[in-house]
C-alpha cells in the first residue's frame, strides 16, 4: 500500500495515536504524518503510507491554515486552556482593538517555542523538562504569518483565521497577541483546515477509514503521493530516460522549465519528484517501488 491519506484528527489524540491506529488498520508497518498537531486540536492530518512516506517532509515543510478561538484574560503554562492558569488580567478588549493589533502579528516576525512542545534543548525534549517544572532559554525562530484577521466571537472567545509557516505555534501566538492587547491570553480551541494542497473536505474520520478498510474499499480514499506535488510540472520520460531516471542519474530534457518538476514513467506511474535546471533533470526524492 502506497498513498497519502487525509485524517480529520479528533480531539484528545496525539498525531501518533493517528499514525498507531492507521498502522493497525491498514495492516501498513509504515504509516507517518506530515506535520503534528497538539492532542487538543483538530483537523487536517496527512497520513503516509508505505513508500509514500518518503514524502513527508514536504507537507511538513508546506503552508498552513488553522481556525483558532483566543480566550483573553489569563495565561497558562501550556498557553491553552488545558494548562494550569498563571496570570490573570482585570483587562477587556473589543473586536476593533484586536483587529488593530493584528498587523504586528503579520508577515516575517520572531517567535519563541513553547515550553510545551517537541523541540530539544541539549537533547531533551522541551515538554519533558517543562513537566518537571523547569523552563530553559530558547531562542527565537523567524516564523511567516501569511494573513490573520479576526472573524467573529464564539461565546467568550475571538475567532482568528490564520495562514501561516512551518514551525508556527498558534497557541504561542495567542498568548503574544494577548500580551500586546495588555489582557492575556490563551488559545481555547484549534483547528487546521488545510496542510498545502489537502484541505479538510478532503479529510476522513478513523471511523470512515476503520470501515472501508473492513470492506476492502481503502483504495477509495487514498491518493497518490503526486498529489501532493500537483503544484509543479509534469514530465514523462521513456526508455534511455527513464532507465536513467530509476537508476538515480541525471539526464537531459531540453524541453523541461526550470524548478520541481513531477516525473512519470511510460506507464504512467509516478516515479519521482525531480528539479529541473538548464535542460536536466536530476532526482530530488523517488518513488517508485524498489
Amino acid at each position: 500500500m502506497n498513498g497519502i491519506i487525509i485524517v480529520d484528527k479528533p480531539a484528545g489524540w496525539t498525531s501518533h495515536d493517528v499514525v498507531g491506529k492507521l498502522r493497525g488498520v491498514l495492516h501498513e508497518r509504515r504509516v507517518g504524518h506530515g506535520g503534528t498537531l497538539d492532542p487538543m486540536a483538530t483537523g487536517v492530518l496527512v497520513v503516509f503510507a508505505g513508500r509514500a512516506t518518503r514524502a513527508a517532509e514536504f507537507a511538513e515543510s508546506s503552508e498552513k491554515e488553522y481556525t483558532a478561538h483566543l480566550r483573553t484574560g489569563f495565561e497558562t503554562d501550556t498557553q491553552d486552556i488545558t494548562g494550569t492558569v498563571t496570570k490573570r488580567y482585570d483587562r477587556t478588549v473589543s473586536l476593533e482593538e484586536l483587529s488593530g493589533v493584528l498587523p504586528e502579528f503579520t508577515g516575517r516576525i520572531l517567535q519563541v517555542p513553547p515550553m510545551y512542545s517537541a523541540l530539544k534543548v541539549g537533547g531533551k525534549k522541551l515538554y519533558e523538562l517543562a513537566r518537571r517544572g523547569k523552563t530553559v532559554e530558547r531562542e527565537p525562530r523567524e516564523i511567516e504569518i501569511k494573513s490573520i484577521e479576526v472573524s467573529g466571537m464564539a461565546g467568550e472567545d475571538f475567532v482568528l483565521k490564520i495562514t501561516c509557516s512551518k514551525g508556527t505555534y498558534i497557541r504561542t501566538l495567542c498568548e503574544d497577541i494577548g500580551r500586546a492587547l495588555g489582557c492575556g491570553g490563551c488559545m481555547s480551541y484549534l483547528r487546521r483546515t488545510r496542510v498545502g494542497e489537502f484541505s479538510l473536505d478532503m479529510s476522513h474520520s478513523i471511523e470512515e477509514i476503520e470501515e472501508l478498510a473492513a470492506k476492502g474499499r481503502t483504495e477509495e480514499i487514498i491518493a497518490g503521493v503526486d498529489t501532493l506535488f500537483a503544484r509543479y510540472d509534469k514530465v514523462t520520460v521513456s526508455g534511455k530516460r527513464e532507465k536513467i531516471c530509476r537508476n538515480g542519474g541525471e539526464f537531459s530534457m531540453p524541453e523541461a522549465k526550470d524548478g520541481f518538476c513531477r516525473v512519470y514513467g511510460e506507464n504512467g506511474e509516478f516515479i519521482m519528484l525531480g528539479s529541473a535546471k538548464d535542460g536536466k533533470i536530476k532526482t530530488v526524492k523517488s518513488f517508485f517501488e524498489v
